[in-house]
């Protein structure tokens, strides 16, 4: 074992993202010098028979995270799905890198999100960005961008009815895809340096409501008109007749959080970090909705 490799940590491993990051680093890294935290170790046990250490942590618990993270110099934190008390989570996560000798945190936040973005998830991700700085430890911050992949349910309905309903206004947001915000959270976590620096992760071009029409409407062979609504009644358009449904309202007002925040220009950001830190072009939103189109049947 050449020690002179750092031992990686990667929360959250059982995760899309996180263990998208995990299959990358081990393409280039020691396995013995790969820590995967999870809730769920039984899900990773094809990456455990690869030779990486699995072990159990819930962000529910912080007292399980020292012991999961022990032995490590470079973590991945990547963001908890609960959004009501992950601000909490993130502190006590990284209150036990820091006792466990976790040298440098590496967090996957959000675009701009310092007040007053009106976005969801903005204020967790702001609050866990400060908590970082304040704990005398190394890290890096990977603000990502809206997932290309989220807009694959949009494209899909726009295929199927020929309209584009929004709140986003005029504003624009250059979409990435979650395989390139894998890419880019693997060679930093798997590098020295990017100590104390902060990257916007983003697609390569960036789209207005008119332009995510004009895409749609090229993929899906067919007319694509635009309706702009204001939020109420885009969240209305959202939920159609469940008024009963809180669980669907919920979400119907996270989606309009994000039009909102697109409206007010807090996800303008286009840079060229995918290339810069992973050697390849960024993939473009129509790659990654091309096979939506496909399997929607659109004819030319």
């Amino acid at each position: 074992m050449n020690d002179a490799v750092p031992r990686l940590v990667i929360t959250g491993a059982s995760g899309q993202l996180a263990r998208r990051v995990a299959e990358l680093v081990l393409a280039t890294t020691l396995a013995e010098r790969v820590i995967l935290v999870t809730r769920t170790p039984r899900t990773l046990a094809e990456l455990a028979a690869r030779g990486a250490t699995v072990r159990l942590g819930d962000f529910a618990n912080s007292g399980s995270l020292r012991a999961a993270f022990a032995g490590g110099e470079r973590m991945l934190l990547v963001s908890a799905t609960d959004l009501e008390r992950r601000t909490e989570q993130h502190r006590a996560a990284i209150d036990a890198a820091k006792a466990a000798g976790i040298r440098h945190v590496i967090y996957t936040s959000g675009l701009a999100p310092e007040p007053p973005n009106p976005a969801v998830v903005a204020p967790s991700h702001h609050a866990t960005e400060r908590a970082l700085a304040a704990s005398g430890i190394g890290w890096t911050v990977l603000r990502n961008s809206l997932y290309a992949e989220f807009q694959v349910p949009e494209a899909e309905t726009a295929f199927q009815t020929g309209k584009l309903v929004h709140n986003r206004g005029d504003g624009r947001v250059a979409y990435v895809s979650r395989e390139d915000c894998a890419a880019v959270a693997a060679a930093v976590l798997a590098a020295r340096g990017h100590t104390n620096t902060v990257y916007d992760v983003t697609g390569p071009e960036s789209f207005s409501a008119a332009d995510l029409a004009a895409l749609y409407a090229q993929l899906g062979r067919r007319t694509v008109a635009v309706e702009a609504l204001d939020d109420d009644a885009f969240v209305a358009s959202l939920v159609g007749g469940a008024t009963d449904d809180d669980h669907m309202k919920y979400g119907a007002a996270l989606v309009a959080s994000f039009g909102r925040s697109i409206r007010e220009g807090y996800m303008a950001s286009v840079t060229d970090t995918v290339a810069r830190l992973t050697g390849r072009p960024a993939r473009t939103l129509r790659q990654v909705l091309e096979p939506a189109r496909r399997a929607s049947g659109s004819k030319g």
